[in-house]
């Protein structure tokens, strides 16, 4: 099968300087008289000065995405990702290599990338569609399923200078979802909507791609690279670190991001506080000995070896990225004596979607997390045993069912 996308050798330098000064008249005639002589200096200066003031945003980046796949490009910021995006979308030209892309494109990069301000939403949408070579009445028919998934039906009618940006996003990722797009590049734009809107455009998108469009999608949340995408590209500092697999991938990533963390304070007189031997046990029945239900539940145990104080303190359940799904508080302790306790919590059900997550525990003082005095963190993994459970969900949860015939 031929690629959709091929991107070879791709490499994109950007120069970087102080913002030019504008001076007097004086200044300007001086500044030409100079210039001839300033030119024939700059003509003999060696190449090692150019490093200085140019950098390399991508640096030679090569790889092919196959008709129907999600790539997930992952990377901190400004490690290149917004850039490729550009260049895919051909809104920048690489310094060197070449794109290849055989469909139909739709990007959504930023916030104002697509839309002319002055005209209005309807005027917007159907713009859209003639750029992308659709006729009139193709768009005509899509209309109302873009103005209903968008949530601007008051205000189509209305220039779009006059949105708000999350008013914006959502009737450009409409337009670039229903306009039947065979590629689509999207950046990480949609987190200026909520958390309503964010997870409708994942299912549509998760909907476009059972269709067949190809899709890259920029994103932080590994939680999503993991779920959605076929194949992760992980940029660092303009190059590719690691391409494959998305456990793959995301596992090099969170190690790199594990060891470029500080570490954590070590126990000294300054520091009285320390967590270890923490251990998560099975409650309730489990699929296996390191395999959670999304029924299941879970004993942590952990000690802590800290000064006389009152204390308090929790276990979290995260996403592999960090993102809490819930927490669960102690009540203030106070330790009358210096030494070592073990602290033992139990939660009788998980309530999660089958994934990767994290078990974090940590020791406060009684002014609760705006001072965590220590902390730590396990792996869980949850899975299911239906395939029902296998949907975009960010919580489990489960009915007594009763199907009948009317009396």
């Amino acid at each position: 099968m031929e690629p959709i996308i091929r991107v070879s050798g791709v490499s994109k330098r950007y120069r970087v300087g102080q913002g030019k000064r504008y001076g007097s008249l004086r200044e300007s005639l001086a500044t030409s008289i100079k210039a001839p002589l300033r030119l024939l200096k700059s003509r003999s200066r060696n190449s090692g000065s150019e490093g200085k003031s140019h950098f390399w945003a991508l640096n030679d980046v090569g790889f092919d995405v196959e008709p129907g796949e999600v790539l997930g490009l992952i990377g901190g910021n400004g490690a290149g990702k917004s850039t490729l995006l550009k260049i895919l979308s051909r809104i920048t030209r690489p310094t060197a290599g070449r794109v290849e892309l055989y469909g139909r494109v739709r990007s959504l990069l930023e916030v104002g990338t697509g839309f002319h301000p002055e005209l209005t939403g309807r005027e917007n949408v159907f713009l859209n569609g003639a750029i992308l070579g659709m006729r009139h009445g193709e768009t005509a028919r899509k209309f109302d399923e873009i103005v209903a998934f968008a949530e601007v039906e008051k205000f189509i009618d209305t220039p779009v200078k006059h949105y708000s940006s999350g008013m914006y996003v959502r009737l450009a990722f409409a337009v670039a979802a229903y306009l039947e797009p065979e590629i689509l590049l999207v950046d990480e734009v949609l987190a200026v909507g909520d958390a309503r809107f964010w997870s409708k455009s994942i299912q549509r998108m998760r909907e476009l791609n059972r269709q067949g469009s190809t899709i890259v999608l920029v994103t932080h949340n590994m939680f999503l690279a993991q779920t959605m995408a076929s194949r992760a590209l992980w940029l660092r500092a303009g190059e590719i670190a690691g391409y494959g697999a998305p456990l793959n991938v995301i596992g090099l990533y969170r190690q790199a991001s594990e060891k470029a963390k500080p570490a954590m304070p070590t126990f000294t007189d300054e520091n009285p506080i320390r967590i270890d031997n923490m251990e998560v046990f099975p409650e309730s029945r489990w699929a296996s000995a390191n395999e959670a239900l999304p029924g299941s539940g879970v004993r942590v145990v952990f000690a802590v070896d800290c000064m006389p104080g009152n204390f308090l303190f929790l276990v979290r359940i995260t996403s592999p990225d960090g993102l809490p799904y819930f927490t669960v508080y102690s009540d203030a302790s106070g330790l009358s004596r210096c030494g070592r306790v073990k602290v033992e919590a139990v939660i009788p059900r998980l309530m999660l979607m089958p994934g990767e997550y994290r078990v974090w525990v940590a020791v406060c003082s009684e002014l609760g997390e705006g001072q965590t005095l220590a902390d730590g963190n396990l792996p869980l993994r949850i899975v299911s045993s239906r395939k029902t459970e296998a949907s975009f969900n960010l919580m489990w949860n489960e009915a007594t069912w009763r199907v009948s015939k009317p009396e």
